[in-house]
């Protein structure tokens, strides 16, 4: 008797430990099932992000790269005033601006019982100056060298060349980034390296500036040495973004570009007195070819793409990497050069088609390097997620075996 009442009350702590287990899976359900909704919703609105960030940079940079040829195609002769527009169009967004950072006060007002507390290891001013003023003067002379290198080339060459960003952004990206060089980014690498390398061979003839050999060599020059050092600067901003800002914000992104466009602007602005091109600006409005209301127009709306494609790149980096800002604006590659045949009469040549061809293919070799990472990282999060709901390492090698 006394083994049957132990053996039935063995049962009853067994069922009573099955009912637990089973109302505790029960009520861990709905909770499944929110937490994956919301993560759901997390990563719909975190690629829609990355979308709008990308179209900002492919529609901000073709048009103002056009619009940037079109000014010296009827009659703009000023370096300097190229120079100006790529960079001061960013006060139109300084509304924008005020209202993120007014709505950030209230929210930090009302959370903290209207006491505004500093925000935990913010940089100081110091540093953020320094970071501001650095880039931004170093971002001002290299559009300064871009300026030459659209006046001198061709649309479709100087894109082209702009390609090789992708390649000097990798390499600098790998000392300061800690990028991995896989087969396919080196792919990637050697791809633009050789599509860049190909123009320098490209006839006289086909040059649609007409311009002389030498001038045509200094913008060559002067377009690799700005995409070298926008590579450069990109991969200093993701830098900065880590070690010095340390911020997860959206106003973080608006600082960069406001108070580096502020610097930067500074640069061609000085320049332009400087150089005495300032006296020539009415007679070249005047003798502007469409006139000079389109002479404004072209140079307000030069300004915006260029704003439009620097918040487009800029939020990229945040959100992914300078790499990936890069990447995208590479995708505009078999855009601008196709237009610019058909509003500039450029010609594509053999030696021209074969390094677009070889641009894109080397930007596909990235985006697949890309592809692989995000499936290498779902399937972490999966193994992850099966290891917690109670199966071994162990059962996980067992099953991929």
């Amino acid at each position: 008797m006394a083994e049957e009442a132990q053996e039935l009350q063995l049962h009853i702590i067994d069922a009573n430990e099955a009912r637990e287990t089973f109302s505790s899976e029960e009520n861990s359900f709905p909770d499944q099932i929110m937490t994956e909704s919301i993560m759901m919703r997390r990563k719909s609105r975190y690629y829609l992000k990355i979308a709008i960030y990308a179209v900002f940079v492919l529609v901000g940079q073709s048009a103002a790269t056009l619009l940037g040829r079109l000014y010296y195609e009827k009659g703009g002769k000023s370096k300097w005033m190229a120079t100006v527009v790529q960079l001061a169009g960013f006060p139109i967004l300084l509304p924008y601006y005020f209202f993120i950072s007014s709505t950030k006060k209230i929210t930090i007002n009302n959370k903290n019982n209207n006491i505004i507390d500093p925000i935990p290891n913010q940089a100081s001013v110091f540093m953020l100056s320094f970071v501001y003023v650095s880039l931004g003067l170093i971002v001002g002379f290299l559009c300064y060298l871009f300026s030459f290198g659209l006046l001198y080339l061709p649309v479709s060459t100087f894109t082209l060349i702009c390609s090789s960003q992708l390649g000097f952004n990798a390499l600098f990206a790998y000392f300061l980034n800690s990028l991995k060089l896989t087969p396919c980014i080196i792919n990637s690498l050697v791809l633009l390296t050789i599509s860049s390398s190909l123009l320098v061979f490209q006839s006289e003839s086909s040059n649609s500036t007409n311009v002389s050999k030498n001038m045509y060599v200094i913008g060559f020059i002067c377009t690799l040495a700005a995409s070298a050092g926008y590579g450069l600067v990109l991969s200093l901003t993701q830098l900065a973004f880590k070690k010095v800002v340390k911020s997860e914000s959206f106003k973080a992104v608006m600082d960069m570009i406001i108070y580096q466009s502020l610097v930067a602007t500074c640069v061609p602005l000085v320049g332009l007195f400087a150089s005495g091109e300032w006296n020539g600006i009415q007679k070249e409005m005047e003798e502007y070819e469409l006139g000079k209301a389109s002479y404004v127009l072209d140079l307000a709306f030069t300004a915006i793409g260029w704003q439009v494609f620097n918040i487009g790149c800029v939020g990229l980096i945040f959100e992914f990497s300078s790499l990936f800002s890069l990447a995208i604006s590479v995708v505009g590659l078999p855009i601008v050069p196709i237009l610019a045949v058909v509003f500039f009469q450029d010609k594509m040549h053999g030696i021209k088609a074969i390094s677009m061809v070889l641009a894109v293919w080397g930007f596909i070799s990235y985006m697949y390097q890309q592809y692989l990472d995000e499936s290498n990282g779902e399937a972490g999060k999966r193994d992850t997620r099966h290891v917690t709901k109670g199966t071994s390492p162990l059962e996980v090698d067992e099953r991929r075996g």
